[in-house]
């Protein structure tokens, strides 16, 4: 029996998990790689070898694959990324695809470069990603804003309405496109293929920001991924709802509405040319691994999660834990675990600390939120885990029952003064925060998570704006990307 053989075959007896080799050429020619006695004289300079001089250092980058010359030959003739790039762009029904190391972030701001000329409008949804702010920066484009709807009974974002897209559309007739961002942070959808329609009837394009939904159409109780409800355009984050490397991400298009070359080109604009072919490796051996066994792996996961939101429910009386039942039909991410803490009075960051020491990180958290991300590597006991430690820290921390509150991430309403590109690129100046009232911000300022500015360049600083930023920052929320995020001072565009 050959090595690839060995590697290929578990033996029917064997407790192993299954190996998929079926349909991944990157992830075959990264096991080959590893399996190889090469000794490589190019780059990454450990060369596979860093435990030789250091065993910490060596545990730190094992693994650690470049794609030209390790995954694929320093020529790439073997061609292993263009082929890994066809079937994604089969499988999602797209006609051109990228796989990317810099995150969605990357895969936003090439979309972002495809778009258009300089100057020209997008429709573009407020609770939008810092990365596609700054795509629209770098790009030049300017933002119609689209307000996000609120659910008045949770304070819960509800993504945009079609009436708004339609009316934004209406109003300004040249727009290029229209990007959203669905599934936002919390997990709920706008009506996606109503926008798509309202869209397309005036021959513009839609690009979904769908990091969060990279799960999205791998079983028939989540919700559709964007390309299948007719997107024009999709980005997605393999790493953060499926088991992917860090930074993995793609960048899907059908071209019908994009220039083909364009996208190339904004694509490489701002991409690595050393990338890891341990990253690109994991995202065709997810795409791989969804396609044969996504129902499989997504269906015991789905049912933890509605036992773990009975059990919260059932031992913290009055705790709000939505679920596909509390909105319309679509419209959640039935993957998503979150806690609304308002009504039993518990506080969010307290309960972020007692989890943090029991080595229980959780992905969002602010006072009255917590976001739990649950993926198809969790399963019954992970979420036994979770839950039997929430549980006594919402009682330590329960008080008397507040309303629910609305995140100021969700309600931003900006006041432009100038494109973002010119405040960005404007002379600037810090001033005291109470100064800066009324003055053009030259920075983005945002809580992270979700990384949605409050405050982006081009638009006025405003007493409403300053307030929720240090309300944010005294419940113990991390205020980031701001030059100074004790918010004394604010750079604003010099006068």
């Amino acid at each position: 029996m050959t090595t690839r053989q060995a590697v290929n075959e578990v033996a029917p007896e064997s407790s192993a998990p299954m190996r998929l080799r079926v349909d991944a050429p990157l992830l075959d020619g990264y096991l080959s790689y590893l399996e190889s006695d090469a000794t490589p004289f190019i780059t990454p300079g450990h060369k596979g070898r860093a435990s030789k001089l250091d065993a910490d250092l060596g545990a730190v980058v094992a693994g650690d694959v470049p794609l030209y010359g390790g995954v694929d030959t320093v020529k790439s003739a073997r061609g292993l990324l263009a082929e890994a790039e066809r079937r994604s762009a089969r499988w999602y029904g797209a006609d051109w695809c990228r796989y990317s190391t810099g995150g969605s972030t990357h895969c936003n701001q090439a979309l972002c470069l495809a778009i258009g000329q300089p100057g020209d409008k997008v429709v573009v949804t407020r609770s939008l990603h810092r990365s596609l702010l700054l795509g629209m920066v770098l790009a030049d484009l300017e933002p119609c804003w689209l307000p996000t709807a609120i659910d008045a009974a949770t304070g819960m974002p509800l993504g945009v309405a079609v009436e708004d897209v339609e009316a934004t559309l209406a109003a300004n007739p040249d727009a290029r496109a229209v990007l959203i961002t669905e599934p936002d942070y919390l997990g709920t959808l706008s009506d996606v293929r109503r926008i798509i329609e309202v869209a397309h009837r005036r021959d513009v394009p839609v690009i979904v920001d769908q990091a969060w939904g990279a799960h999205f159409g791998h079983h028939p109780e989540l919700p559709p991924h964007a390309m299948a409800l007719g997107a024009d355009a999709m980005v997605t984050s393999i790493h953060k709802l499926l088991p992917g490397y860090t930074q993995a991400s793609l960048v899907c298009a059908r071209t019908r509405r994009f220039d083909r070359d364009r996208l190339e080109r904004g694509f490489e604009a701002s991409h690595t040319t050393s990338s890891a072919g341990s990253v690109l490796a994991s995202i065709d051996a997810c795409r791989a691994l969804m396609e044969a066994r996504g129902p499989e792996l997504v269906e015991p996961v789905l049912r933890a999660i509605k036992a773990a939101r009975q059990r919260l429910r059932e031992e913290v009386p009055g705790l709000d834990v939505p679920d596909e039942q509390s909105f319309m039909p679509g419209r959640f991410d039935p993957m998503r675990l979150v806690l609304l803490l308002s009504r039993v009075g518990a506080n969010g960051i307290e309960i972020e600390h007692m989890l943090m020491d029991q080595g229980l990180p959780l992905e969002l958290v602010d006072r009255d939120t917590i976001v739990a991300i649950v993926t198809i590597a969790d399963d019954e006991g992970t979420l036994n885990e979770l839950v039997k430690a929430l549980v006594p820290a919402i009682h330590a921390t329960s008080g008397p029952s507040r309303s629910p509150s609305v995140s100021v991430s969700w309600h931003v309403q900006p006041v432009k003064a100038m494109s973002p590109r010119a405040a960005f690129f404007s002379a600037h100046e810090s001033v005291a925060a109470d100064l800066a009232v009324g003055r053009i911000s030259a920075e983005l300022i945002a809580p992270y998570p979700p990384g949605i500015p409050v405050l982006a360049p081009g638009e006025l600083v405003t007493e409403r704006l300053l307030a929720d930023l240090r309300a944010v920052a005294a419940h113990g929320v991390r205020v980031a990307y701001a030059a100074d995020p004790t918010l004394s001072t604010i750079e604003v565009v010099r006068i």
